[in-house]
């Protein structure tokens, strides 16, 4: 069964004082094309990520994202470095004592200013924290899978309904067949007869030149190849594991077919059904552009 390229699941879970959102939307593309962005605290875990991405999804342009917020209540506060902020203060002290200047009573405020006195704590990611990212994103993943299958299913149904509006339509060009013959023919009369006054013609080579004029019009070949894409297409559609470049190449040659009969059959009402073909393959193609 057809995949749709196009997927969004977001889901949140909590682990620790975290909230963490993960986000995964695709989008259609050529191949598979994967972006992310992830805290630097998941970053050096950015490869397994994209190798979980690459196992579910075969096709497409992937955004995956990681949202943290972390809890009010979490001591998340930077520490204040101890020995650079007792460093600081005994120069200040000595710098007071050896030019006879006072203290300043703000001095903490002062020295709480300077470089290097707040150190970040360094974030790591435990074993725990990485299998539930790990867990979370892949269930993200699988609904996501879900919801390209669903779409898929859509696309199959509209596809297979336009390919049978184009089969339907093959059977109904060979009632005006005859009519074109005979309005060919008669074109032709009317022309040779307005000569015949002059200079006349050999009705024998008349009839011999008709006959190879209507073998060139002739359509049948192009009916038969046109009705075997259109079965050959739904094959492809139900039985291929990804058959999205498959089907663009399938559909251009019913596209062929389609513009060889409209050459060769010169009357109105084919003409009408073959512009009718080529809307319902216009269809098929744009859907083509979003199969996995």
């Amino acid at each position: 069964m057809i995949h749709s390229m196009t997927g969004y699941h977001k889901l949140n879970f909590d682990y620790m004082d975290k909230t963490i959102q993960i986000e995964i939307k695709s989008l259609n593309s050529k191949y598979l094309d994967i972006s992310t962005r992830i805290p630097p605290v998941y970053k050096e875990k950015e490869m397994h990520i994209r190798d979980l991405i690459k196992k579910h999804l075969q096709r497409g342009k992937i955004e995956y994202s990681i949202h943290i917020d972390t809890n009010k209540d979490a001591e998340t506060a930077p520490e204040i470095n101890n020995s650079v902020f007792t460093s600081y203060y005994r120069q200040l002290e000595r710098i007071s004592e050896n030019n006879n200047i006072p203290m300043d009573k703000n001095i903490m405020q002062v020295i709480s200013k300077m470089p290097d006195i707040l150190k970040q704590k360094e974030e790591s990611i435990s074993n725990e924290e990485w299998n539930a990212l790990l867990s979370h994103t892949e269930k993200a993943l699988e609904k996501m899978q879900e919801y390209r299958i669903s779409e898929g299913h859509s696309m199959h149904d509209d596809m297979v309904s336009s390919i049978n509006k184009i089969k339907s339509l093959i059977p109904e060009i060979e009632n005006y067949e005859k009519e074109r013959i005979e309005s060919t023919k008669n074109r032709l009369l009317a022309a040779l007869n307005k000569l015949e006054s002059n200079a006349g013609y050999d009705k024998n080579r008349f009839e011999q030149e008709l006959i190879y004029y209507l073998e060139k019009l002739d359509i049948n070949e192009e009916k038969v190849r046109l009705a075997n894409h259109c079965d050959y297409f739904i094959q492809t559609l139900d039985k291929d594991n990804m058959p999205g470049k498959k089907l663009g190449f399938i559909s251009q040659e019913i596209g062929r077919e389609i513009n060889t009969l409209g050459s060769k059959a010169n009357e109105m009402h084919i003409q009408k059904m073959l512009v009718e073909m080529k809307e319902e393959l216009e269809k098929i193609k744009e859907m083509i552009l979003n199969i996995v």
